[in-house]
């Protein structure tokens, strides 16, 4: 069977290292190298709730993209969240890998991904952002008929958006929190733009820019690309029993007067 440090190196193979911002905290977080891996879970994220899932099958580890140490962790005990969550990986003896901007960087990751969930045609990075990807639909589309078909094929909960009066047609995406990329996407000539965790002003200031936005929600445009390295390792490593979280979901909920 393969060992825990051979699947952190496969990963790597298609989400390098050096990709990786400098501020960021990806590859083998906890475990050891040797540990033999039988059982694989992927998730989004690490929490309590995916460990317990992980714990009742039996894996050996578990792959995500948010890095489950992140914020300068200084101590482990039970009295804050991540605490608790390594004390857990230790205790149910779980490994845990993190891919995490390398991914969103990377050809085949988070934001290719989305793109072909979103069926853009002939996307391209733009390099000015590292992540965010550009691409046209087949054929233009009203807001409204856009906003409907994002939120069914990413499964969210509920959207935002601001109308800039403009039809769909050339998109720009960036899963996850990405609004920061709003101008260069205007620069690419994008009449819409997708993301997560716009802020108001950018809302406010979308007609003005002659932007559309969504805001589609963190986990609904990062999510997908679980699946597809789910399949990757799956492929590379076929002895290998491997599944993305059942229990793992878009935590955000709405609530909109008189639905």
């Amino acid at each position: 069977m393969p060992r825990v440090g051979e699947i952190e190196a496969a990963l790597f193979e298609i989400a390098p290292h050096a990709c990786a911002m400098d501020w960021d905290n990806v590859g083998l977080l906890v475990g050891k190298p040797g540990r033999e891996v039988r059982k694989i879970l992927v998730s989004l994220d690490i929490t309590e709730a995916v460990i317990e899932e992980a714990h009742r099958w039996g894996a050996d580890l578990i792959v995500s993209h948010h890095p489950v140490i992140f914020h300068g962790q200084k101590r482990v005990t039970d009295q804050d969240v991540t605490g608790r969550i390594l004390l857990q990986l230790v205790e149910c003896n779980l490994s845990a890998i993190c891919m995490h901007t390398n991914l969103d960087i990377t050809e085949g990751g988070v934001n290719d991904t989305l793109a072909e969930y979103l069926s853009l045609r002939d996307f391209y990075r733009l390099e000015n952002t590292g992540v965010v990807r550009v691409g046209t639909l087949d054929a233009p589309m009203e807001l409204t008929e856009f906003v409907r078909y994002v939120s069914k094929r990413l499964n969210c909960n509920g959207v935002r958006y601001a109308d800039a009066g403009r039809p769909v047609h050339r998109v720009g995406v960036g899963g996850g929190a990405c609004g920061e990329f709003e101008d260069a996407a205007i620069t690419a000539g994008c009449d819409t733009y997708v993301t997560a965790d716009l802020s108001y002003h950018q809302f406010v200031d979308a007609k003005a820019k002659g932007i559309n936005l969504i805001d589609a929600g963190h986990f609904p445009t990062e999510d997908p690309v679980c699946g597809e390295v789910a399949a990757y390792l799956q492929a590379k490593f076929p002895q290998v029993e491997i599944q993305k979280s059942a229990v793992h979901r878009e935590a955000i909920q709405y609530y909109v007067e008189g639905v």
